[in-house]
């Protein structure tokens, strides 16, 4: 299957990352380079990084003679190991589109889709174990916890245990577990009951949260003075984990408001360049359905 991916948010990105010669951004998310290429065509610098070697090799066919553009297999949380030694470091942006990409949740063999029959893989790169194998070595209590935090599933308990017992090994005997458990009367009408579950998996799986922790956290030493970042975020926990991290980054007091004086250490040393998320376009949405979800934000280094 080819690694044919919709951009989202593709001018609004290029906006508020202000590319043009001399500057070297980082797309963080490559996969098939749709950023990456607005971005040159400015005449930036891009490094990309994916740990999808599909989508290194898609974006390296798509992108690879153009000057100024260099893919790398690797993860999002581990940006400064793995470039600082190419002396990289510092950049002028950085750019990450989170979340499973079309490609990814469109092929079966990948596990991602509880729509179709499949491996139940759902590993965006090799490394690790698959859906399969983490729910095979998993406790009820462990499990019941990755679907409330990761997919915020009402029924987490009963799906865990229902899990647990069939241990499946295919996407389509994980949607029957989910179905069993959860009472027909009680599934959702906008979305497939197995949504919140596969969502919570492929979370655990890949450590996406973990991912986007660390590569928030080093933001400050990726980014030179003036350097800018954009984050594109799904679903709330992303979207709540970077916009807490962005107001510590900018520097709002997040004390308590009974206590009379801050103590929190507000002042920092960078400024928002979106006051509330960026939307995609209605024309967007009607281009691409799953942009309706995506959620932009943006910041820019002070000092």
């Amino acid at each position: 299957m080819s690694f044919a991916h919709q951009t989202v948010l593709r001018d609004e990105v290029v906006e508020l990352l202000a590319p043009r010669p001399g500057k070297r951004i980082i797309d963080a998310t490559l996969g098939g380079g749709g950023h990456a290429e607005a971005l040159l065509q400015r005449g930036a610098e891009v490094v990309g990084v994916d740990r999808d070697p599909s989508g290194v090799r898609a974006a390296t066919e798509r992108l690879g003679a153009t000057p100024g553009f260099r893919a790398l297999l690797g993860n999002a949380g581990d940006l400064e190991a793995l470039l600082a030694p190419l002396g990289l470091l510092p950049v002028d942006g950085v750019l990450a589109d989170l979340g499973v990409s079309s490609p990814q949740l469109d092929d079966p063999a990948r596990g991602f889709s509880f729509q179709a029959e499949g491996p139940l893989d759902m590993r965006m790169g090799g490394e690790g174990p698959t859906a399969a194998e983490a729910i095979a070595g998993a406790d009820e209590a462990t499990l019941t916890r990755v679907l409330k935090d990761f997919g915020e599933e009402p029924f987490a308990g009963r799906i865990a245990r229902a899990l647990l017992r069939a241990r499946p090994t295919t996407t389509q005997e994980a949607v029957a577990a989910v179905k069993r458990a959860v009472p027909r009367r009680a599934w959702p009408d906008r979305i497939h009951v197995a949504t919140r579950t596969f969502q919570a998996l492929r979370i655990w799986v890949n450590d996406e949260l973990g991912t986007l922790e660390r590569l928030l956290a080093a933001l400050p030493r990726l980014l030179r003075v003036g350097g800018r970042a954009a984050v594109i975020a799904f679903h709330s926990l992303e979207d709540r984990r970077v916009k807490e991290a962005f107001r510590t980054l900018v520097g709002r007091c997040t004390c308590p408001p009974a206590l009379p004086v801050c103590v929190c250490g507000a002042g920092g040393s960078f400024r928002a360049l979106t006051r509330r998320a960026v939307k995609a376009s209605p024309a967007e949405v009607a281009q691409n359905p799953r942009a309706r979800s995506a959620r932009l934000r943006a910041v820019e280094r002070l000092a």
